[in-house]
């Protein structure tokens, strides 16, 4: 596999680690564990009996609390500090053969992970506000499917999973800034532009 499919890979990760931490390091950890994939020297930490017990029953809490409204904020916030780290270390990790992680992708890993985990966190605040618990659901089931799938893919084929990840992502911001208008509007009403009066010449 070429290094720009590992980097798109990387990114990938990345990304996935900042909507669902653990269910991205349990997916990679079963692929290794089960042979379905040759992972680098680095993720094989993933297929230890620990880190898979763990991330899968982290991933299975984490599945509940995120359909709860209002718990799947303080979730969002509490994990802020480990879903960046865990983006840049697999992404880092993904092109690493000799397990020496590279100061540049760890920064680009954290940083898509940051993106990410803003977009999930920001529009389930926002969600969070409608009267509908139909809409938490719906968002919190379209997260997971997104995550299982963009594993799925990842690793069969980066660039179609990359481009998939990308449109998700303007969708996300879009979504977020469209709600976050209806709300600035429905509180404060809308924005009035002060009529500008005629002085005679």
């Amino acid at each position: 596999m070429s290094e720009a499919h590992l980097f798109a890979i990387g990114i990938l990760l990345a990304w996935l680690a900042g909507i669902r931490v653990y269910l991205t390091v349990f997916g990679v950890g079963v692929a290794g564990a089960m042979g379905w994939l040759d992972l680098p020297a680095a993720l094989e930490v993933t297929t230890s009996p620990w880190v898979l017990g763990t991330s899968g029953l982290l991933a299975a809490a984490e599945f509940f609390a995120d359909k709860i409204p209002g718990v799947d904020s303080g979730w969002d916030l509490l994990h802020t500090v480990l879903r960046v780290p865990v983006g840049a270390f697999l992404a880092a990790a993904t092109l690493s053969p000799d397990g020496n992680l590279g100061a540049g992708m760890l920064a680009t890993g954290a940083g898509v992970a940051l993106t990410s985990h803003v977009l999930k966190a920001g529009s389930r605040a926002l969600l969070n506000t409608s009267p509908e618990p139909v809409s938490n659901w719906s968002a919190s089931v379209t997260e997971d499917a997104a995550v299982v799938g963009g594993l799925a893919l990842a690793f069969a084929h980066p660039w179609i999973a990359l481009a998939i990840v990308i449109a998700i992502s303007v969708a996300m911001a879009a979504a977020v800034w469209w709600v976050w208008r209806r709300l600035r509007r429905a509180l404060f009403g809308p924005r009035t532009v002060p009529a500008t009066t005629n002085v005679p010449q």
